[in-house]
């Protein structure tokens, strides 16, 4: 099985990844942002397909050793058409969970991160782009939910 979690900077796809790997058995936390740091020089727009490139090679080795995978990445829908493709050859089920919290909360500071100001910057630009409410998979409003709340949300989604 592979879950992306999808959704803007700070709308929790790390917190919720993170829980849903100790809730599921065998189960890889591919961080698309840890394998852009490797190319941290390179700018952001230049560095996105090869991270995504690197992600789905990552991804397949995982699957191949029989494990789940978890991808927090916020997904454009070019970039949500490029994994579909890309990972098309595993025969593995696939769900893609939007985390979209109304924008103001996203702009506040949550949990142990304290936002800079490029990150509200970017916020707002994912907002503008409409990364909270895409076309595929599932927007869930977590808001108002506590992170355990969102998880549970998603483990019932996956066992039904």
């Amino acid at each position: 099985m592979i879950i992306f979690l999808n959704g803007s900077i700070n709308a929790g796809k790390s917190t919720i990844s993170k829980l849903l790997v100790e809730k599921l058995p065998s189960t890889a936390l591919v961080e698309i942002d840890a394998l852009r740091e490797m190319i941290a020089w390179m700018p952001l727009h230049d560095s996105i397909p090869l991270n995504l490139e690197n992600a789905v090679s990552v991804i397949h080795n995982f699957v191949k050793r029989g494990l789940n995978v978890i991808v927090p990445y916020p997904l454009s829908q070019k970039n949500y058409e490029y994994m579909l493709e890309s990972l098309k050859d595993l025969d593995e089920k696939m769900y893609v969970f939007t985390l979209a919290p109304k924008l103001e909360k996203t702009l506040t500071n949550r949990g142990s991160r304290e936002l800079v100001d490029w990150e509200v910057v970017r916020i707002k630009e994912q907002y503008e782009k409409g990364i909270h409410n895409p076309s595929f998979g599932e927007v869930i409003d977590n808001s108002q939910q506590i992170p355990e709340e969102t998880v549970n949300y998603i483990l019932n989604k996956i066992k039904s």
